[in-house]
């Protein structure tokens, strides 16, 4: 039997999806969409000089600009940034305590409420007993970090550069941070590992903010303030594909890394265990400690 011309048509159904299908249609869907913001922000930095260290932790705070960084050491790129080499550098916060010259971007950043895997002292010997501590010559942040920390104990070693990152070869005191920390966390080692970002939290109840982004006073960057942000809302809300498709250490430990010890927010909590910092490096450190300025 055939249809009249004057006969309605004929709804078709579309087949229905299993949750397997949509799951799949919605991926690429999803990647669609993630490719187009990543390409919005290639080669869009210009003429602006960023900075960043390349660290895992550091990877979803520069989502899609990851070509157009340049990298160097924590420590390296406070000399870039004090040379006016660089515009801005996701730095360590006492880069921007102990020289009044940047701006600090609101609202971003490396901190850590408790353990945060990569910045440890490594020790054989009790803490009590430590005369010399070599530290990491990358770090910033975390030598004061640790002085902090042991002076409020009534330790006070003598600090000293570590010569080699040879983890064999360890001295019985070592303060390691970033990858080079992981690396020997997660590895065989015969040293005790004591946590910074723990041991703060123990002492304080409060965030601990490591890193920042410095943004070198007296530069018109809104443009760039903007792409800051896209590229860390972005590096929000692809966490889950970086999580799945880096290759450093096993996908369960990153997971638990950048989705639980580290976070990329400063808020209210990390501006008040940031005040805490600064009130006790006022108390332990001979030299200035300037009041951060935060800019939208």
């Amino acid at each position: 039997m055939t249809n009249s011309p004057d006969d309605p048509p004929r709804l078709r159904m579309a087949p229905v999806e299993t949750p397997a299908e949509a799951a799949h249609r919605f991926e690429r869907e999803q990647r669609a969409v993630d490719l187009q913001r990543e390409r919005s922000l290639e080669q869009s930095l210009a003429p602006f000089r960023v900075g960043n260290s390349g660290f895992l932790n550091t990877v979803p705070l520069t989502r899609g600009l990851e070509e157009e960084i340049i990298y160097a050491p924590p420590a390296r790129l406070a000399e870039m940034l004090q040379r006016d080499e660089l515009d801005a550098a996701l730095v360590s916060v006492v880069e921007v305590l102990f020289h009044d010259r940047y701006d600090i971007l609101d609202g971003i950043g490396i901190a850590a409420l408790g353990e945060v895997k990569s910045v440890l002292l490594a020790h054989r010997k009790p803490l009590d007993e430590a005369a010399e501590i070599f530290c990491d010559p990358a770090s910033l942040t975390s030598v004061q970090l640790l002085r902090i920390l042991l002076a409020e104990r009534g330790i006070t070693p003598e600090f000293k550069p570590l010569p080699g990152y040879d983890l064999a070869a360890l001295p019985d005191y070592a303060l390691l941070i970033g990858d080079t920390a992981l690396d020997l966390a997660l590895g065989p080692h015969q040293h005790d590992i004591w946590d910074l970002g723990a041991a703060w939290y123990e002492m304080t109840g409060l965030p601990f903010v490591f890193a920042v982004w410095a943004l070198r006073r007296g530069v018109e960057n809104a443009r760039l303030r903007r792409l800051l942000r896209e590229a860390h809302d972005f590096g929000m809300d692809t966490l889950d594909s970086i999580i799945r498709t880096r290759t450093e250490y096993t996908s369960d430990f990153r997971k638990d890394y950048l989705g639980w010890h580290i976070h990329y927010h400063i808020g209210a909590d990390e501006k008040r265990g940031l005040a805490k910092f600064i009130d006790l490096l006022r108390r332990h450190r001979a030299g200035p400690v300037h009041e951060p300025r935060f800019i939208v």
